[in-house]
C-alpha cells in the first residue's frame, strides 16, 4: 500500500508539474502576441507618419539627453511652449522612471526604441495580473482575464498614441497588487515607490491604494501612511520639484469650472457639492468613459473595495473643466488605472463565489485555503465554478468584441503596411533634410527626423531655423486650418526661405542665409 501511495503521490506531481509548464506556456504565448501586436501597431503609425511631435518627439529627445547623462531637455516642448530650449521635461511632469530606459538609446537611438519599450512593458503587465487572478479564481481564469487586459481598449488606444509614461503604470500596479495579495509587504512598498516616480499624479494611485489597505484589519497603518505620503508626494512633486526644474505649479490647473485653486475648488464642495458631482458627468463623454472602463469587467469591479484605488485619479480627471483629452476613450490616460478595474473584478468574482459558498449546499463546496497573507479562498461552490467560468469567458469576450471599434483593427487593414501617395511624399520630403540640423518639421514628420535632426515643431512662430518641413496638404497641430498653414509658408518664402522640395502638400524649405537659433549650437 505504501509503494501504491507513493505511485500516486508521484503521479500527481508530474500532473501538476505538467500542468504549470502549460499555463507558462500560454501565459507567455499570451504576453509575447501582445508584445507583438502592439510594437507592429506603434512602428507602423510610426512608418505611415501617423506619429507627431506632440508627443512622441518629446519623449525620444528626453531619453536621449538621459542617455547622454544629461538632464532630459526637450528642445521641442520648451520652445513651442515658451519654457526656452534648454527646458527639461521634469519641469512639465515629475518622470524620472524615463532614465531607466536611457541604456536602449545606447543600442538604438530613435524613437522606434521608445514604441518597442512600451509594448513589452504594456504586455508584460499581463503576468503579474494573470498570477493575481490564479491566487483568486485558477488558472483557466487567469489566461482568459490576461488575454481580455492584453486586447483592452485602454492598453490599446495607449500603444497606438505615440509613446508616454503611462507605459510604466500597467506593470507597476499589477506587482503592486499581486505582491499584496500574497503578503509581501516590502515588495509592497518598493512597487510603491516606483509607482511616485511615474508621474506627479501616482501619487492620487498610492493614496488610493491606502484607502483599500484603512479597510483591511492589521494593514491600518500601512494604509495611513500610504494615504499621507501619496497626498503629500503628488503636493511636492507638482508644486516643488516640477517649479524647480523650470516648470509652473499652474500649468495642468484645470478645474476653473470648480474654483481659481484648491482653496476654491475646496471651498465649492463644502458649500455647493451638487455643482461637483455634476461636473463628473459635464460634458457627458466622461460618463460614456467610465462605463467603458467598467465594462472591461462587465460592471462587477465595483463589487470589490480594490476600486476605491481608482477614485482619486478618476476623479482628477473627470472633475477637470479643461484639457479634454483627459476624459475621452482615446489616448493613454485610462493605461493608470486599467489593471486597478481588472484586479477589482476578479476579487469581485472572488467575493461572490465566496459568499454564495458560505450559504451553499454542503454537498457541493469543498475546502480550499487562500495563499499565506493573500485574501483566503476557503470554499468553492460547483456553482461558484461556473459563476467564474461565464465571467472570465464575458470580459475575454467583451475585449474580442471592441477590438474593431479601437487602434488595434488598423493592424487587420492592408492599407496600414503600405504607403499611399501622400506618405510617399512625406517619407521624400523628410530625406531633404540633411543629418544633424535644426529643423522645424510639421508635427507628423517631425518623428521621422527626430533619430538624426535637431527637432522643432513648426507652428505659428518663426524660429530661426535653417530647415522648415511644412504641410499644407491638411490641417495639423498646432495650427487652426489648412489656410493658416499656407500663410505661414508664403510669410517664411517672403523673409529669405526658398522652397527645396514640394509635393503632394509636402513643402520643403531652405534658409537663403544663416539664421539666429535657439539652444546652444
Amino acid at each position: 500500500m505504501t509503494a501504491r501511495g507513493d505511485g500516486a503521490a508521484t503521479t500527481v506531481t508530474a500532473e501538476t508539474g505538467d500542468r504549470t509548464r502549460r499555463d507558462r506556456v500560454t501565459l507567455a504565448a499570451i504576453t509575447a502576441t501582445a508584445a507583438a501586436l502592439y510594437t507592429t501597431l506603434s512602428l507602423t503609425k510610426l512608418a505611415n507618419f501617423k506619429a507627431g511631435a506632440y508627443d512622441l518627439v518629446i519623449f525620444d529627445q528626453a531619453v536621449r539627453s538621459y542617455s547622454q547623462f544629461r538632464l532630459p531637455i526637450a528642445i521641442v516642448k520648451g520652445v513651442h511652449n515658451g519654457f526656452g530650449p534648454d527646458f527639461s521635461t521634469l519641469g512639465d511632469h515629475w518622470s524620472p522612471i524615463l532614465a531607466l530606459l536611457a541604456p536602449l538609446y545606447w543600442l538604438f537611438d530613435g524613437p522606434a526604441t521608445l514604441l518597442v519599450a512600451q509594448a513589452v512593458l504594456m504586455a508584460a503587465a499581463a503576468v503579474p495580473l494573470w498570477v493575481f487572478t490564479r491566487r483568486a479564481l485558477g488558472p483557466g481564469a487567469a489566461h482568459l482575464v490576461a488575454m481580455a487586459y492584453t486586447l483592452s481598449w485602454p492598453v490599446v488606444e495607449t500603444v497606438a498614441f505615440d509613446f508616454h509614461e503611462a507605459a510604466f503604470a500597467p506593470l507597476l500596479t499589477a506587482v503592486l497588487l499581486e505582491r499584496h495579495q500574497a503578503g509581501k509587504r516590502l515588495a509592497v512598498v518598493t512597487a510603491a515607490l516606483a509607482l511616485l516616480c511615474v508621474k506627479e499624479d501616482m501619487g492620487l494611485l498610492v493614496a488610493g491604494f491606502g484607502l483599500v489597505l484603512l479597510t483591511q484589519r492589521g494593514r491600518r497603518v500601512l494604509g495611513g501612511a500610504f494615504v499621507a505620503g501619496g497626498a503629500a508626494y503628488t503636493w511636492l512633486a507638482s508644486q516643488v520639484l516640477i517649479p524647480l526644474f523650470g516648470g509652473r505649479s499652474d500649468y495642468y490647473w484645470a478645474y476653473g469650472a470648480l474654483g481659481p485653486d484648491m482653496r476654491g475648488v475646496a471651498r465649492t464642495a463644502l458649500t455647493d457639492p451638487l455643482t461637483v458631482l455634476a461636473q463628473l458627468g459635464s460634458p457627458p463623454v466622461k460618463l460614456v468613459t467610465l462605463a467603458l472602463l467598467l465594462g472591461v469587467t462587465l460592471l462587477v469591479a465595483p463589487l470589490s473595495p480594490l476600486l476605491v484605488m481608482a477614485v482619486p485619479l478618476l476623479a482628477e480627471r473627470m472633475l477637470a473643466s479643461s484639457f479634454p483629452n483627459w476624459w475621452v476613450a482615446g489616448y493613454h490616460y485610462n493605461a493608470f488605472v486599467v489593471v486597478v478595474v481588472f484586479a477589482a473584478g476578479v476579487d469581485g468574482v472572488r467575493r461572490l463565489r465566496a459568499r454564495h459558498a458560505a450559504g451553499g449546499d454542503p454537498a457541493t463546496r469543498i475546502e480550499a485555503p487562500g495563499p499565506a497573507g493573500g485574501n483566503p479562498v476557503t470554499r468553492i461552490s460547483a456553482l461558484g465554478d461556473r459563476v467564474t467560468r461565464v465571467w472570465a469567458l464575458g470580459v475575454a469576450g467583451f475585449a474580442l468584441v471592441s477590438v474593431p471599434f479601437f487602434s488595434l483593427a488598423g493592424l487587420a487593414d492592408p492599407g496600414s503596411y503600405r504607403h499611399d501617395a501622400r506618405e510617399r511624399a512625406a517619407a521624400a520630403a523628410v530625406a531633404v533634410v540633411p543629418d544633424g540640423v535644426l529643423v522645424e518639421a510639421a508635427n507628423n514628420l517631425a518623428p521621422a527626423l527626430s533619430g538624426r535632426s535637431r527637432v522643432l515643431l513648426w507652428d505659428r512662430t518663426r524660429r530661426g531655423a535653417p530647415w522648415v518641413v511644412a504641410d499644407v496638404g491638411r490641417k495639423t497641430f498646432p495650427f487652426v486650418d489648412v489656410a493658416e498653414q499656407r500663410e505661414r509658408v508664403r510669410l517664411l518664402l517672403a523673409s529669405g526661405y526658398e522652397v527645396r522640395f514640394s509635393q503632394d502638400g509636402y513643402v520643403v524649405l531652405a534658409a537663403t542665409a544663416r539664421p539666429r537659433t535657439p539652444g546652444p549650437p
